[in-house]
């Protein structure tokens, strides 16, 4: 991206991420300018690669269905490939990011029940080279602008 985005920019790009079926017209009345500011400023964001593409979201992925949590782990720096590699195969699990601080990575997973989630836990917290865990289960999205 070689423009700096303007409060335009994230505004109209915010209200995207809300609603990718936005119509043109629509967001321009949201955001208070013509409709073909809105045309221009999407096709500079989008051959710009500020915007890579749009989306659908899945119900089920919504938090609509089955639990979320997000669990942060400490690894072994000697084990942290075959830690990785094992968590990979767990189906359940939607990201894995290497963080900052006092974890070397978070987890995020989404299974049918929390007897399946608790079941997770247990066997990631049985992997070899897992130091610790510590969880935190989802109860309510407020904001999310992720697709």
């Amino acid at each position: 991206m070689s423009q700096a985005l303007d409060d335009l920019d994230r505004r109209l790009i915010a209200l995207l991420q809300a609603n990718a079926r936005a119509a043109t017209a629509d967001l321009a009345r949201q955001l208070g300018v013509a409709r073909t500011t809105v045309v221009a400023r999407l096709s500079r964001l989008e051959s710009s690669g500020a915007i890579v593409g749009y989306t659908v979201r899945l119900a089920a992925t919504e938090g609509t269905q089955g639990v979320q949590a997000f669990v942060n782990l400490a690894v072994s720096p000697k084990l942290t490939k075959a830690v990785i590699e094992r968590l990979s195969l767990i189906p359940e699990l939607r990201q894995l990011a290497a963080v900052s601080g006092e974890f070397d990575y978070l987890a995020v997973l989404r299974a049918p029940s929390t007897q399946r989630l608790d079941a997770l836990l247990d066997e990631i917290g049985e992997i070899d080279g897992v130091l610790r865990t510590n969880s935190s289960v989802l109860l309510a999205m407020r904001v999310d602008r992720v697709a």
